[in-house]
């Protein structure tokens, strides 16, 4: 899937890139025949879970299908001297508690805020300018105001209220993340004493409540209507309302005409990093380096982690209990605690004996929507993008808008419902959305010197072509051409300045990382897959109905991105299951 193009930056000797990912997963003593708990995968959740139990004193081992930790927030160097976040490549959603509690800026995580941080060029000429127009968004209000009057004085002036309302039901939401959802399973059929304790279940609810106070009918609409609606509310420039729907849409196999997109938008702009309310960045050395953080404060304190060890059943007494799991090549691992950080489709479809499931519940497993519309491309570029509407410095060193997400075919929300529209006809969009981040602009480790990075989030493309046709390599790449092409027209001189590439379709996503469909999430972050019912209603708080088993990854509340807190909660969950016992 890497192809080589023309390149100019200073040539380097390939670097052993994937080698010191294998740092933190030399176990000490080797494999053992059983530990107090198992994790399966060891993307950022499950290692997140093995650090809380770890240092609650549970001795805890965890298995990785692939050569690296990290699942999706994995640093690979796919073309010599290029160090890409192949999958997962920006932070922002990462628990507070968890960067503190599991001392990660020890562990050697280093972050680059990214202000500005929304950057949408325009294809038209603004106002008789030669120079096409574009939007800049960052921390500063007064110079948001200022760049959207381009487009709309009336919408400068209201932009600051929008960002207070949508910054309360961020506040609102935000307690609910680090809990599980209303225990509804002991509500209806627990004993008397489980009843009370679930009552404590309620109390995140009840302060959102009192957050959003008398206007939570408003709220309510930005959760459940399609974001156009909301936006159209607020503002009159497409430019604007194209910008801030994208993080609507982002991931999802929705249109910003569908309802409930509103709640990706909020998933997008609740986070934070450093203290700085909604700001994201880049982590140094990639988003593998996240992952090997998380893994040294596990390790630190004890746990062991094995790359290149596949999980291939989970291990059931006669009881019906959890007792372990049984490896690929058929050793036996006993653990009184398994936790599951793949999807819900294969903890319980594949890995777990039918045999002590519902099957109503596996049903519902089944019918999960995983839709995802991403592919994601990873280019090696000998220099920096050039946009007509903010061309570049004479010695092409970074420019404020280069650390942006940068929005391309985002001028209009009309352009991303016909790019989804044309996925629903099996057919990759025509005008991609693409979302294009530059780690490097920040991050000069990721790349030769004069070269970069290149991250493209794009969408839609659906899994299945039409008529049932699979992707293969002529596809791929006729897709990547296109986007390229769109790109070009942007930012002439791009095309020239390929490297090499990385297309990673939705069936990529799934055969690589264990991507449901390719989705991101796990599964959809829709209303009917969040909170009470994620992955399943009554099964939302990381148990299920075989006992010893828990869900800790995107599949469990409170869902995708690079959070933790699905693997910390559960962790907890497990612990205090253990400590019952």
């Amino acid at each position: 899937m890497a192809a080589s193009g023309r390149g100019l930056c200073r040539a380097v000797a390939a670097s052993p890139f994937p080698a010191w990912r294998r740092a933190h997963t030399e176990a000490r003593g080797g494999l053992k025949p059983e530990y107090d708990a198992v994790v399966i995968g060891a993307g950022h959740n499950g290692l997140v879970a093995a650090a809380y139990l770890q240092r609650l004193g549970v001795n805890t081992a965890v298995f990785e299908r692939r050569h690296v930790i990290g699942g999706a927030a994995v640093t690979e160097e796919i073309v010599p001297g290029f160090k890409f976040s192949r999958a997962s490549y920006l932070l922002s959603l990462l628990r507070p508690q968890i960067y503190t509690d599991l001392e990660l800026k020890k562990h050697g995580l280093r972050l680059h805020l990214r202000n500005p941080y929304s950057f949408t060029p325009m294809l038209e000429d603004g106002a008789g300018s030669k120079v096409p127009r574009s939007l800049l968004l960052g921390t500063d209000m007064a110079e948001n105001q200022k760049q959207i009057a381009q487009f709309s004085r009336k919408d400068a002036q209201v932009f600051p209220r929008y960002e207070e309302f949508m910054h309360r039901l961020a506040l609102a939401i935000d307690p609910l993340l680090d809990a599980a959802p209303v225990d509804m399973a002991a509500f209806q059929r627990g004993s008397l004493l489980q009843r009370i304790k679930s009552l404590s279940t309620l109390k995140p609810l009840l302060k959102a409540g009192r957050i959003l106070g008398a206007q939570l009918p408003q709220y309510y609409e930005v959760l459940t209507a399609p974001i156009t609606k909301v936006l159209d509310q607020w503002f009159e420039s497409e430019p604007l309302k194209a910008t801030l729907a994208t993080d609507a849409v982002i991931g999802a196999m929705t249109s910003p005409r569908t309802p409930g997109s509103g709640y990706v938008l909020l998933h997008h702009v609740m986070g934070g990093l450093e203290g700085m309310q909604g700001a994201w960045g880049y982590v140094q050395g990639g988003m593998g380096a996240l992952s090997d953080a998380i893994a040294s404060s596990a390790t630190t304190h004890g746990a062991s982690i094995f790359t290149e060890k596949t999980v291939a059943k989970v291990q059931v007494n006669s009881e019906g209990c959890v007792q372990g799991v049984v490896l690929e090549d058929g050793t036996e691992v006993r653990s009184k605690v398994v936790l599951s950080n793949t999807s819900p489709q294969i903890t319980f479809l594949k890995l777990t004996p039918q045999e002590w499931l519902p099957e109503e519940f596996l049903e519902k497993i089944s019918q999960l929507d995983t839709r995802s519309p991403v592919t994601k491309i990873n280019v090696a570029v000998d220099r920096l993008p050039s946009f007509l509407a903010a061309p570049n410095a004479p010695r092409g060193h970074p420019l404020p808008h280069h650390q942006c997400s940068i929005h391309l075919n985002c001028e209009d929300t009309l352009l991303l419902h016909q790019a989804f529209e044309d996925a629903m006809d099996g057919l990759p969009s025509h005008r991609p959305m693409i979302e294009l981040c530059i780690p490097s602009a920040l991050d000069p480790t990721l790349a030769p010197s004069g070269c970069h990075v290149v991250s493209l989030f794009t969408q839609y493309t659906p899994y299945t072509l039409a008529g049932g046709k699979a992707w293969d390599e002529q596809e791929r790449d006729a897709y990547a051409d296109r986007v390229f092409d769109c790109i070009e027209v942007y930012a002439p001189g791009f095309k020239d300045s390929v490297v090499g590439r990385d297309i990673l379709t939705p069936p990529d996503l799934e055969r690589i990382f264990g991507l449901p469909g390719g989705n991101i999430f796990h599964c959809a972050m829709s209303l009917d897959q969040l909170y009470f019912a994620r992955p399943v209603p009554l099964h939302s708080g990381y148990r299920c109905p075989l006992q010893g088993l828990y869900l800790c990854g995107s599949g469990a509340h409170p869902g995708g991105g690079v959070m933790g807190a699905a693997g910390r909660n559960a962790a907890h969950a497990a612990f205090r299951d253990l400590k019952s016992k």
